[in-house]
């Protein structure tokens, strides 16, 4: 099973720092290429040949907690050990917000969508130039920056207090430990309280649409939720059931 040890994850550099880019492309013509043409633009770039190897790298244990080492992916598809669409999927799941740009031979529109809702943010056909790469690139990088400065600092509702930033969860002063499908339902329910939510748009929102479950993966992780959130899970008082329609936080 694919595994990147989960953590929250900390903001872009700072103006004046090097942005951080890995790319992740088997063919080493293309890799090279893709590498000199983004130094050439003022960015640190680590490369890997295969999806293994970016898995190591994901999962560096020397990084301290909060630590992200990267700014951008650059992803190709067809990657030998671990596919890009595996790899993509796992980051997402994760919770993790890095803007990934996917290369791949494949054109057609199914594989475009697939790529795009598997968590991808951009996607660009090979053969390409390196000028459009670039400016891809450029665009993803200031899009996460805004999003991020402009991201809400924290969510409050009740003794709940939720920092989206970092991936943490106060409940009456005190940390509580949140699975990434947990937290992200607890923050859509936190950036829209009293709104109902159905399982179809939960499953849509957390947990993508190319899930092949059923609604009742959404129950599981309620009752996961609410076993950490609520004093009596039974009657609860923040995550409540809407009978027909699904649930809403208040």
């Amino acid at each position: 099973m694919l595994s990147i040890e989960s953590r929250p994850y900390t903001d872009p550099p700072q103006l004046g720092q090097p942005q951080r880019l890995l790319i992740v492309e088997d063919e080493q013509l293309i890799r090279e290429m893709v590498t000199l043409a983004l130094e050439d633009e003022g960015y640190q770039v680590q490369t890997a040949a295969d999806g293994q190897t970016a898995l190591a790298i994901l999962s560096d244990p020397h990084l301290q907690p909060g630590e992200f080492p990267f700014d951008l992916i650059v992803l190709d598809l067809m990657l030998p050990q671990v596919n890009g669409l595996d790899l993509c999927r796992l980051l997402r799941q994760q919770g993790n917000p890095v803007p990934i740009l996917i290369l791949s031979a494949k054109g057609s529109e199914t594989d475009r969508v697939l790529g795009l809702e598997v968590g991808a943010d951009d996607y660009l056909t090979k053969p390409f130039s390196m000028r459009e790469l670039v400016a891809r690139c450029r665009a993803l990088l200031r899009r996460h920056h805004y999003n991020v400065v402009n991201k809400p600092l924290r969510f409050e509702f009740g003794d709940i207090i939720l920092y989206p930033q970092q991936c943490r969860v106060l409940l009456r002063g005190e940390e509580i430990n949140l699975a990434p499908k947990e937290f992200r339902l607890l923050e859509l329910f936190m950036k829209s309280p009293r709104r109902v939510w159905s399982r179809e748009q939960l499953l849509d929102r957390v947990w993508g649409f190319d899930f092949m479950g059923d609604s009742k993966t959404v129950d599981v992780h309620i009752r996961w939720l609410r076993e950490k959130l609520e004093a009596d899970p039974s009657h609860p008082e923040y995550i409540i059931t809407v009978r027909g329609f699904g649930y809403r936080l208040g």
